[in-house]
């Protein structure tokens, strides 16, 4: 009787797991049934913006519903991932994070409503981009050792534009100031393309700026490179040293851009995610277009995607306190 029972607890287990399955996969198939919204930390016109509308334009082409890009500039992204976490894990709202996703909680731990790791499911990284060291007509120089040398006599008066206090560009200062000795004064903005702006306008002298951001200026003209923070020279800047070249030991500092959903999103529906961010990542005309505009694709997924941003909150956690860095 007891083996009868056992039998019928069996099947009943396997039709269950089926249904489960094929409930799944009908998710799977019908999502998505209507728009997705990506929302964005920064101002339009930035890299983490450029890259956003890449991989809209990617997904809806893909998947066959309008992916929109929904910007939400403020407290240097916290807004946009407060309300991504908030939000239902539907798989309709997203966040395109960049590497400052994994500084906030050195920064602001009194006033996130968020875990930066446990309150998001990660899809998957799409592009990187290394940081490079650009002045405006404020600061007229033509070599990193002239920058220096201007930065070193005027101690505090010089200053840096970063897309916001506690971004990557704001450690990446930070660090370098560390490194050499040297005091400048800290201008953030809501995003990269203001501190550009006022970069080239003259308001600020200078910004360790991600290339993404500031190569089309560099190119025309409007704005001058004097060292990139990368292992090695850039293809797209072959005559801007780095900054092992002059001196400057140690110091790299790449910015990533990637996608997040909610924490619980359903495993079907990330599925489907991280079939389009991988496709969007190995397109050659991706390819081609972010090595236009500064940056490199790249396709980190899923768990991988999930351990890096972990270390990442642990590493910048350190740095910040090493540094002394605060927001303002």
């Amino acid at each position: 009787m007891n083996r009868g029972k056992n039998a019928r607890r069996a099947v009943a287990v396997l039709g269950l797991i089926g249904l489960q399955a094929a409930l799944a996969t009908a998710h799977a198939q019908t999502w998505p049934a209507k728009p997705v919204r990506i929302l964005v930390g920064f101002s339009a016109g930035g890299p983490t913006d450029v890259v956003a509308r890449a991989f809209a334009d990617h997904a809806s082409r893909a998947l066959g519903q309008p992916f929109i890009v929904d910007n939400k500039p403020g407290a240097n992204t916290i807004l946009a991932a407060e309300a991504v976490a908030a939000a239902p894990a539907d798989g309709y709202t997203l966040l395109l994070g960049a590497t400052n996703h994994t500084m906030i909680p050195a920064l602001y731990s009194q006033r996130v409503k968020f875990d930066a790791v446990r309150s998001f499911a990660p899809v998957c990284s799409l592009a990187v981009s290394p940081t490079v060291l650009v002045v405006g007509p404020s600061m007229p120089v033509k070599s990193f050792g002239a920058f220096l040398q201007a930065v070193k006599a005027e101690p505090g008066k010089r200053t840096y534009a970063t897309p916001g206090s506690g971004s990557s560009g704001h450690f990446a200062s930070a660090q370098f100031t560390r490194l050499t000795g040297t005091s400048m004064n800290h201008i953030p903005y809501k995003g990269a393309a203001q501190a550009t702006t006022d970069l080239m306008g003259g308001q600020v002298d200078s910004s360790f700026a991600t290339l993404g951001s500031v190569l089309t200026q560099v190119q025309s003209g409007k704005l001058t490179a004097l060292a990139v923070a990368a292992p090695k020279r850039s293809a797209l800047l072959p005559d801007v040293p780095t900054f092992e070249e002059v001196g400057v030991k140690g110091y790299t500092a790449d910015a990533w851009y990637g996608l997040l959903a909610p924490a619980k999103t359903p495993p079907e529906v990330l599925a489907v995610l991280r079939r389009a961010a991988t496709e969007f990542a190995q397109a050659p005309a991706t390819q081609e277009k972010l090595r236009s505009l500064g940056m490199e694709a790249q396709n980190t997924c899923a768990d991988a995607f999930g351990a890096q941003l972990a270390r990442e909150v642990k590493l910048y956690g350190e740095l910040a306190r090493t540094l002394d860095l605060k927001t303002e």
